[in-house]
């Protein structure tokens, strides 16, 4: 091993290479674990072209391009994915130009409870209501996105017109495309599921005090 400096810096960085592809065995995520890969590679490179060994060089060789590769689209991935952490509040702005318009009168159902979900809409102007919810959607609301990821694709409430509304609608199929192609739109679609889920299970527990409430105040007759 100190026959010659080469020696010495072969063995060096096949202990440098060693050493990182246990620190790979041992990393939790994809990013770390590719760009240790590609360090010890080029260890066991240079181990393999300065000590010599043709085998060690020849594997160590055909792994680098392979976990650079990877490395680098698991970087561009993450920040991808970072970048559509602060562009999903602006979802709503990029996913028009694929959505058609479509014009409803004062009064007229888009659509009602117990339907199959085709559709998610974008409120334009106007304003709507979830009939059974009595909640009034204000413009700039996406809505209808439960039903399109519920099993059975059915429409849980029933939206009217309060006023003459413009909507914008994008079939089901596009929006399962832009959601499993662009990371700012799946962020968009889970942060909604979540907080309209959110809201329901609040609404349930508040009307269940509400009954608790009812019941201990009524007085036993007799």
């Amino acid at each position: 091993m100190w026959a010659s400096p080469q020696q010495t810096l072969a063995y060096l960085a096949a202990v440098i290479g060693i050493g990182l592809v246990m620190a790979g065995a041992l990393a939790r995520t994809m990013l770390p674990l590719r760009w240790l890969a590609v360090g010890s590679n080029i260890g066991l490179m240079t181990f393999g072209a300065l000590h010599p060994s043709p085998i060690t060089l020849c594997i160590a060789a055909l792994l680098l391009p392979v976990n650079l590769y990877r490395a680098i689209e698991v970087t561009r991935l993450t920040r991808r994915v970072r970048s559509a952490e602060v562009a999903a509040d602006h979802a709503g702005l990029w996913l028009k130009p694929y959505m058609k318009a479509k014009k409803l009168k004062a009064g007229q159902t888009l659509f009602s409870q117990g339907e199959r979900a085709e559709h998610l809409f974008l409120l334009v102007d106007g304003q709507m209501e979830l009939v059974e919810l009595g909640k009034v959607l204000e413009p700039g609301r996406i809505f209808g996105e439960i039903a399109l990821f519920s099993p059975g694709r059915i429409r849980t409430t029933t939206v009217r017109c309060v006023t003459a509304c413009t909507v914008l609608r994008i079939h089901h199929s596009t929006v399962r495309q832009l959601y499993f192609q662009d990371p700012a739109f799946g962020f968009h679609l889970i942060d909604l599921l979540a907080s309209r889920l959110t809201g329901d299970v609040q609404r349930v527990q508040s009307q269940l005090r509400e009954a608790r409430n009812e019941l201990a105040g009524q007085k036993p007759v007799g």
